[in-house]
């Protein structure tokens, strides 16, 4: 029933996360760049890693590379266009920081778990 519930909760943020980014008219030119960056952290990066304190972190070139499609969406580059990771990087004055969440999640959620002084399953 919870694993249920939690999978159809992922489901639905999915979901919106498609849909946000689907929407071409939210990004525009107009708008400030450090304002697109927190929303992309607020609400895509909340939404891509939701639960990532159970994931395993084998697989970091896939985080690493959906970072790099964040930004590259953001600032609407194309993968056709001979745009270096390097230098999208610079255009939107950021560092590669997913792993560095990834890994603040997972010991904020251990250092949870470890506090725990009665353990009940219910």
């Amino acid at each position: 029933m919870d694993i249920a519930r939690t999978r159809s909760r992922a489901e639905l943020r999915w979901q919106l996360l498609k849909v946000f980014m689907e929407k071409k008219k939210l990004f525009t030119n107009k708008m400030n760049l450090e304002l697109k960056k927190r929303i992309m952290k607020c609400l895509v990066w909340n939404v891509a890693l939701y639960a990532v304190e159970t994931w395993t972190l084998t697989q970091t070139d896939r985080r690493n590379a959906f970072e790099m499609w964040i930004w590259r969406r953001m600032e609407k580059i194309s993968w056709l266009d001979k745009v270096t990771n390097g230098e999208v990087l610079k255009r939107v004055n950021e560092d590669r920081q997913i792993l560095n969440s990834l890994w603040q999640r997972k010991h904020r959620w251990i250092g949870h778990v470890l506090r725990r002084t009665q353990w009940t399953f219910a």
